[in-house]
């Protein structure tokens, strides 16, 4: 029988760069010609939002907000090198990387031999832009996944190549930060992308709003899969590799709540009090309270990119497993919450 560890990480692009930059796209977000006048001047912004802005335009925040989020993943890797997984099952989405307007699928395991990919521009850690990142993939057990949904009612889609791109930066950021200080990364990973944005994959290119040209109503997308149909993929999956001869990890890589997706708050700032209510229900294993979130709450609240973690509250309904560890990260000017969990089995 196959063992499973659990686990839920972020993949936050701006954390791969110099403090300096790490507020990006809020500055991004004050230039939107929408945007009331009242919040481009700081002072109307709310008391935290301030403080965490400071004087320097949130570099001094920055650098406590990548040392909170570098301990997580820290422990995230001890974790994962102390269950010694044959494998990591990554859900990430696509942002208009490798799936585009040719196909946009509900949802895709790569079953590749390897990944190659290169570092973010001018990241944290000084790798060249030539440099290449070299990581196995293990086609037979992403071939026996995808044969276990399909047989299990989930029509999913596979590839045995890339398409636009090598690798999105959900599952190459899962890589780079699970080894943020550099130890190597010896485990060969399935990326299982997840069309997490929907309405917007193609209309927004995946990305920030367009504010001077936005799509019509007519030009956006049809939705993404919804928060149940995906807990139900996570739970089968979870089903799949705990009869299967293998150690797995499954992980969730992803931010919640994004302010550049949450229109109510004026893409300034993440609906945090949404992902609260959510993580509370995760960490006192309300499962229930995850599938039966309204896929109308996710677009409301910019979580867009929490759909991966449906999939990762459905495997932990299935293994009928609560978190042993958990984190919240959140802020006002780095665009996103972040949260952490760690589930491994029980000894």
């Amino acid at each position: 029988m196959g063992e499973i560890l659990a686990a839920g990480i972020t993949h936050y692009p701006p954390l791969a760069g110099a403090d300096e930059s790490m507020s990006w796209i809020l500055k991004r977000m004050l230039q939107n010609p929408h945007l009331p006048e009242k919040f481009r001047r700081v002072e109307n912004w709310p008391d935290a939002m301030r403080a965490e802005w400071g004087n320097d335009e949130g570099t001094s925040a920055a650098g406590k907000h990548r040392e909170r989020l570098r301990q997580s993943l820290r422990k995230a890797r001890a974790q994962i090198d102390e269950f010694r997984p044959d494998f990591i099952v990554v859900w990430g989405d696509d942002q208009y990387e490798n799936f585009r307007e040719d196909v946009v699928p509900p949802y895709c395991i790569y079953a590749h031999e390897s990944f190659e990919f290169a570092p973010p521009a001018h990241n944290v850690w000084h790798d060249p832009a030539d440099k290449k990142f070299h990581i196995p993939g293990d086609v037979t057990a992403a071939k026996y996944l995808a044969g276990g949904l399909i047989e299990a009612g989930f029509d999913t889609a596979y590839s045995y190549k890339p398409l636009h791109h090598p690798l999105g930066h959900a599952f190459a950021n899962a890589v780079l930060y699970l080894d943020y200080d550099r130890k190597g990364f010896p485990y060969p990973i399935i990326p299982f992308a997840i069309n997490c944005y929907g309405r917007k994959v193609i209309a927004q290119r995946g990305g920030l709003p367009m504010f001077e040209n936005p799509p019509s109503e007519a030009q956006l997308d049809p939705p993404a899969p919804t928060p149940r149909r995906l807990f139900d993929l996570g739970a089968a999956t979870a089903r799949i590799f705990a009869k299967s001869p293998w150690r797995v990890a499954l992980i969730a890589s992803s931010g919640w709540s994004h302010a550049f997706l949450t229109e109510k708050n004026h893409f300034l700032y993440p609906d945090t009090p949404a992902d609260r209510t959510l993580f509370d229900a995760l960490r006192a294993g309300n499962y229930d309270a995850w599938r039966n979130y309204p896929a109308s709450s996710v677009e409301a609240s910019g979580q867009q990119e929490i759909l991966n973690w449906m999939c990762l509250a459905g495997a932990l309904s299935e293994l009928h497993r609560k978190p042993a560890e958990t984190e919240f990260i959140d802020t006002w000017i780095f665009n996103s919450s972040k949260c952490f969990l760690m589930a491994p089995p029980p000894r």
